[in-house]
């Protein structure tokens, strides 16, 4: 048996996420506090007792789902399940921050700040209204990838995510984002569904953002993580601090390989994906792209329990 950890992207927050966990856990309150320490702001009176569309700022929800993933991490070590047993850690985004963090490569609070000021750059990389995100169902990557490339027309249209064998999500300049979300129903996307988001993420309009994150890491310590990184933009292993770095520069204006990375995954032998913090998306496609691997979700007590009583083996 091998095990995998995987993290949350944003859109997984919700108000009051992990507040149950700071209550039943010491260890996972002190995430919540040492985050809004490091940031010098509430962040966790936001995630609790605030409004939706105040969390859902890039430059909070980043943070906010990586702290409440880590005080998930918390309270599963708190209940004497091993991180030494992990075999790979990725996420999907931001995840791949917080399993960075998981696996020691980097310390809580510096996730935090890099956290907050990446979603503060990506947010500012892009004018309001330029930008946009679509969801492509029904069609595989190399389809929307043709498609996206057709519908450019000399703006920017990519593949940012490919998440699963039946969904795609394309980024770019909002004309370009939706001729390709007409020529997607044209070959057969059963939909196209433009996305609440702020920012065209995880396209070549993000590289303002890439170049502040480049600042950041030159003055930011990232050590060996504890067990190996499955990268969003090669869909591939790393160990090595400075490609870390390096990598996680690039996955601002790159695609996030999901569909690759667990299928990498699996293909190593990893039988039990575990996701860590809000919400169950990441399980969802995990099933969709492989139904052999056992899927769990820990973001609550409740989620917690149900595990530890229906598998020990960790």
């Amino acid at each position: 048996m091998s095990i995998a950890f995987v993290f949350p992207g944003q859109g997984a927050q919700v108000i009051g996420m992990g507040q149950a966990l700071a209550n039943a856990y010491p260890k996972s309150r002190f995430v919540f506090e040492e985050v809004d320490e490091a940031l010098n702001f509430n962040l966790s009176k936001l995630i609790w007792d605030g409004e939706i569309e105040q969390l859902t700022l890039t430059e909070n929800a980043q943070p906010a789902l990586m702290a409440t993933s880590m005080a998930s991490l918390k309270a599963m070590e708190e209940e004497g399940i091993r991180i030494e047993t992990v075999k790979f850690f990725a996420g999907h985004s931001l995840g791949e921050y917080s399993a960075l963090c998981a696996a020691g490569a980097l310390n809580l609070a510096d996730t935090a700040k890099l956290l907050r000021l990446r979603g503060k750059s990506m947010q500012k990389a892009v004018p309001i209204g330029v930008g946009a995100m679509a969801a492509i169902l029904g069609l595989n990557f190399e389809l929307v990838e043709k498609i996206a490339q057709k519908a450019s027309q000399k703006q920017v249209c990519q593949a940012a995510n490919d998440n699963d064998p039946n969904q795609v999500v394309i980024s770019g300049n909002c004309e370009a984002v939706e001729r390709a979300m007409i020529l997607a129903k044209e070959k057969g996307a059963k939909r196209a569904i433009m996305l609440p988001v702020s920012a065209p993420f995880h396209c070549e309009l993000m590289q303002p953002a890439s170049d502040v994150m480049a600042e950041a890491f030159s003055k930011v310590r990232v050590e060996k993580p504890s067990s190996p990184i499955i990268a969003n933009y090669t869909a591939l292993p790393v160990i090595d601090p400075i490609e870390i770095k390096n990598l996680l520069i690039k996955q601002i204006t790159g695609r996030v390989r999901w569909r690759e990375t667990i299928n990498y995954i699996s293909q190593t032998g990893v039988d039990k994906i575990i996701e860590i913090g809000a919400g169950k998306a990441l399980t969802g496609m995990i099933k969709r792209i492989n139904r052999d691997i056992n899927c769990y979700n820990i973001g609550s007590p409740d989620d917690l329990t149900k595990f530890l009583s229906t598998d020990s083996e960790v």
